[in-house]
């Protein structure tokens, strides 16, 4: 796996879940070996039993048999890129309808909606990172509440720059198309040198992230946006390049994802991981989601 990058990917639960459990053998076959445990008498009972079984079956059944393909990975209870982008279309759309009710409900309750999605989408983010095993229920349920939470982000930010909201969502699909296509093509990998960039940037980027949320909770910085945009660099604001380099980090973060899900199916890991994978994604496309239409908002409050 990838490491560095989404932290989803990172934890016990999708390092650990490797290898799906072995494809079962056709009876006839190594099965009937001598194994550890397994007296002789017993291998020999095993094989009279298989071919007085044989011997019931009808030349036309054997060569049925003979003729089934091999079992897939859907067959074989193994992760595959449909069940990821199924189980990732299930978490876009619970979150799009979050973000519909933030988006058509009386203002006041919109913002109440609007924090309680913040703060819930957080504490389950947290929860579904560390949690072990994969629950679809959490998953989901962070999928809805991050809806709230954009909604309801949305609805303020168009409110006061109109389209910004139509823009930033064409602005994620673009960027999420233009990085699946990069990383098909192979044009760009997550490399160990680019990992290591990407944690030095994004701790970096934490760190600023922090400091502006502290100065304009305790009154430090009068601006909506913080220093992003109070500071200017050039008479271009701050949030400006900040914006730019976080959207390239949410970029680069999908191609983690991508070449996370892409070693998990390649190494068999069990169906149920899907929904890890799903989740990671959609971590990123809200992180996306919200860089841009903070980065539209800034560059339309500039004009």
């Amino acid at each position: 796996m990838a490491l560095g990058g989404n932290p989803v990917f990172n934890g016990k639960n999708f390092r650990g879940a490797k290898q799906a459990p072995p494809v079962p053998q056709n009876p006839y076959g190594q099965q009937f070996n001598q194994a550890p445990g397994r007296a002789p008498s017993q291998v020999m009972d095993g094989h009279a039993a298989w071919s007085a079984q044989q011997q019931n079956m009808t030349n036309e059944q054997l060569q049925q048999m003979y003729n089934q393909p091999a079992a897939g990975p859907a067959d074989t209870g193994r992760m595959t890129y449909d069940d990821v982008i199924m189980k990732t279309v299930a978490c876009l759309v619970v979150l799009i309808i979050g973000a519909g009710v933030t988006l058509f409900v009386a203002p006041g309750l919109s913002t109440m909606l609007m924090i309680v999605g913040a703060l819930g989408g957080f504490v389950l983010a947290l929860v579904n990172t560390f949690k072990k095993q994969p629950s679809p229920a959490l998953i989901l349920a962070y999928a809805g509440l991050e809806g709230l939470f954009l909604g309801g982000l949305t609805r303020i930010l168009d409110g006061m720059y109109p389209g910004v909201g139509l823009q930033a969502v064409i602005g994620t699909l673009a960027v999420f198309g233009v990085t699946l296509v990069l990383f098909k093509s192979g044009k760009v990998r997550a490399t160990p040198k680019m990992m290591r960039f990407f944690l030095i940037a994004t701790i970096g980027y934490a760190v600023f992230a922090l400091i502006n949320m502290v100065m304009m909770w305790t009154g430090a910085v009068q601006e909506p946006f913080g220093l992003r945009t109070s500071v200017e660099i050039f008479g271009i604001p701050l949030g400006v390049f900040i914006g730019i380099l976080a959207i390239g980090l949410a970029a680069f973060s999908l191609i983690m994802d991508f070449t996370s899900i892409e070693e998990g199916v390649r190494a068999g890991a069990p169906e149920r991981y899907s929904w890890v994978a799903a989740f990671g994604l959609t971590v990123t496309l809200v992180w996306l989601y919200v860089e841009i239409i903070r980065l539209l908002a800034i560059l339309r409050g500039d004009d």
